[in-house]
């Protein structure tokens, strides 16, 4: 088991906690890894896209000019792909773009991350967080304290006070643990988490 330093909001280390090895310890799979970001970038995207082809677009009726003795190459509408107004060859349509994954493999997905934020020591768990107002300054100050740059901090419950602190916070993210995802993880430099989630995350991942 890994043994991490937990740390109050003055950024002092106050006690030692064993992290998991079945949630914090497993052997990284980039494979999920990289499959969990695609399907959630995947499933994001609105797929509205849209553009017309030549069979949709407006007018083109009549033969332009006369099919010989002019010259040119014969056409029979103006609406054509290779006339200015014409519809797209092979255009764009709305579709969905989602696609599903194992329940067993999001799950080890997410354990590779966090075992590798473990292994980069970019893990930090801190005792509490509990704010008496919303103030942004007060987190900006605890972040500074944990030297927690670029954080994505994962709390047990919804604490307004906390969440409304940290979220207007430039590359900063608020998470519960059970919106906790492979991207935001993989896309903050630092994983910052209660202990109180640290040990729900166990419970729910173990």
């Amino acid at each position: 088991m890994a043994n991490v330093s937990v740390y109050n909001m003055e950024g002092q280390e106050v006690d030692k906690m064993e992290l998991s090895d079945a949630v914090f310890g497993v052997e990284i799979n980039e494979h999920l890894v990289h499959l969990a970001v695609v399907q959630q970038n995947a499933n994001n995207r609105q797929g509205t896209q849209k553009a017309k082809t030549r069979s949709e677009v407006s007018g083109g009726g009549k033969k332009p000019y006369r099919q010989k003795g002019t010259g040119h190459a014969r056409q029979g509408s103006t609406r054509s792909p290779q006339f200015t107004g014409g519809g797209v060859v092979f255009a764009p349509v709305p579709r969905d773009y989602s696609f599903k994954m194992n329940k067993k493999e999001k799950r080890a997905a997410l354990k590779s991350v966090l075992t590798s934020r473990v292994q980069e020591n970019k893990l930090i768990v801190v005792d509490d967080l509990k704010f008496d107002a919303i103030k942004t300054k007060d987190m900006v100050k605890v972040l500074d304290n944990l030297k927690a740059d670029n954080a994505l901090v994962v709390l047990n419950e919804n604490d307004k006070n906390v969440v409304l602190s940290g979220r207007n916070i430039d590359g900063v993210k608020m998470a519960l643990t059970n919106t906790i995802n492979v991207f935001d993880v993989l896309n903050h430099k630092t994983l910052v988490l209660t202990k109180d989630a640290a040990k729900t995350i166990e419970e729910v991942y173990a």
